[in-house]
């Protein structure tokens, strides 16, 4: 299982609980650099409550294009504030976005 498969099953388990929102109300988007982490996301065997744990899955072409299309403009765009259930950033998750990035972490 991957780290998107879980990050979506910790989305609609613990978060759901700690905030009181049910699952069904919650709706996960991955962006990530492959393709085929969209058919990994259709995968029924990664279901969790019967539902999918990752609704929608983009590439970062896919949301490059969205950003382009829209001319989002992020240097004019208000601060976020983060969510503090899921915890700190580590930035292991940078090693994912390139090639070789998931065997590096691994060993």
């Amino acid at each position: 299982i991957s780290p998107q498969q879980i990050f979506g099953a910790l989305t609609k388990t613990y978060y759901a609980d700690k905030a009181e929102i049910p699952a069904k109300d919650i709706f996960t988007v991955s962006i990530v650099p492959c393709t085929a982490k969209k058919a990994e996301s259709r995968n029924p065997d990664h279901q969790v409550r019967g539902e999918r744990s990752v609704d929608a899955v983009l590439t970062t072409r896919d949301l490059a294009k969205l950003i382009k299309d829209n001319k989002i403009d992020f240097a004019n765009l208000e601060d976020g504030k983060s969510d503090p259930f899921m915890g700190e950033y580590a930035g292991g998750a940078a090693l994912f976005g390139q090639s070789g990035g998931v065997m590096e972490a691994a060993i």
